[in-house]
């Protein structure tokens, strides 16, 4: 059963906007740290960006200034605003949680399914 799901992708023209969610798709105690991953075709998984439970973030030099990564604790989604978007930007995402099902058990990492984002004019 797919845990994490995400949604907001589709097709943008360059210089567009999307936001992408990620939330859990049944009832979780909490989530942890977060991170947004895309894979380009015939390329590996990238890491994008970072968002600690406290709100901190991270992200990488090729999204940087563009993405903004943030997260709303009580309805335990994140989310991954995409502005002035690349063609080179075309990529499946995903997010990925630290997820704590239920209080005192241990926090697993899950992937959500991924969500498709085209960038073309």
């Amino acid at each position: 059963q797919v845990l994490l799901v995400e949604s907001g992708g589709g097709l943008v023209q360059p210089g567009g906007s999307l936001r992408l969610s990620c939330t859990a798709s049944r009832n979780i105690f909490s989530i942890n740290g977060i991170n947004w991953y895309r894979q380009a075709p015939g390329k590996e998984r990238e890491l994008i960006g970072t968002i600690t439970i406290g709100g901190t973030t991270t992200y990488a030099d090729s999204v940087k200034g563009r993405f903004s990564i943030s997260r709303d604790n009580a309805r335990k989604t994140a989310y991954l605003q995409m502005n002035s978007l690349k063609p080179e930007d075309t990529a499946v995402y995903y997010c990925n949680a630290n997820v704590l099902l239920n209080p005192g058990w241990t926090p697993t990492w899950y992937w959500g399914q991924g969500t498709q984002v085209t960038v073309s004019s």
